[in-house]
């Protein structure tokens, strides 16, 4: 996205004064377990309407001259919302959505986030931003303008829902994220399908050699764990281990035969 001094310089104010947003909302927290060490490796922050309405009674609110301030709050009510619930009593690291055509400039508008960080003493290091494949990216090499800022500044940056969206391996190999996140129909019945566990195999060999966390997501049978495990993925979200939590970080203990190291 490109856009003209005089357009940056109303969605910076936007971003600042959350100009045009009338409604409310909140968060829910889902754990991304580390399967070896059975601690929480991060928590997604997941919008919510403010009574616990599901994400789309929220994000249905959103429109254009909104979004970049729709954006930005959402960063700082997952940051604050997360370090109320208890963040800060473990080394887990926290995972924001964000809105790749809702950031004209990475170091303009990054300055709230790392804001709201300081005033709650939250590294910068312990965040990660999560960014979809399912949106359409008319400028990806804005997308990697981002993804390389992040990184100077210490975030980590996360593709999610790999394997279902525009891009695919064309976006993979225009630029790297720290961490891809395996979509949840690659996923969902693994166990049963040979073909599902020779692409996610791939992908896990592939990631490895390019330096790629590898997070598989929507994990909801004993099987399909079993089988993630056996090609060796280590980090794991899903309704098995823990659903989300309004405002609250789940806890997830872990026995040990799910973190049998298989892999």
């Amino acid at each position: 996205m490109t856009a003209t001094p005089s357009t940056a310089a109303v969605r910076c104010q936007g971003c600042r004064d959350g100009a045009g947003l009338d409604f409310d909302f909140s968060m829910a927290f889902q754990p991304i377990m580390d399967m070896e060490s059975g601690q929480p490796f991060a928590y997604e922050a997941l919008v919510r309407g403010p009574a616990e309405e599901s994400a789309w009674s929220v994000l249905s609110q959103v429109t254009e001259e909104t979004r970049y301030a729709f954006d930005q709050q959402c960063r700082v009510k997952a940051i604050e919302t997360a370090v109320r619930a208890g963040l800060m009593d473990g080394p887990a690291r926290l995972s924001i959505n964000f809105l790749p055509n809702a950031v004209y400039s990475p170091q303009a508008c990054i300055r709230l986030t790392l804001a709201t960080a300081s005033a709650v003493a939250l590294p910068s290091e312990r965040l990660i931003f999560e960014f979809t494949e399912n949106e359409q990216m008319a400028e990806p090499a804005h997308v990697a303008n981002i993804v390389a800022s992040y990184r100077q500044m210490g975030f980590g940056t996360a593709l999610d829902d790999f394997g279902a969206g525009h891009a695919g391996l064309n976006l993979l190999a225009r630029f790297q994220p720290d961490i891809i996140k395996i979509d949840m129909e690659l996923v969902r019945t693994l166990d049963e399908s040979l073909p599902k566990r020779i692409i996610v195999a791939g992908i896990v060999r592939m990631c490895a050699e390019l330096g790629i966390t590898v997070i598989a997501e929507g994990i909801e049978t004993e099987g399909e764990l079993a089988a993630l495990r056996q090609i060796g993925v280590r980090y794991i979200q899903g309704y098995l281990l823990a659903r989300p939590a309004f405002e609250a970080l789940p806890i997830v203990r872990l026995d040990a035969p799910r973190l049998a190291a298989v892999g």
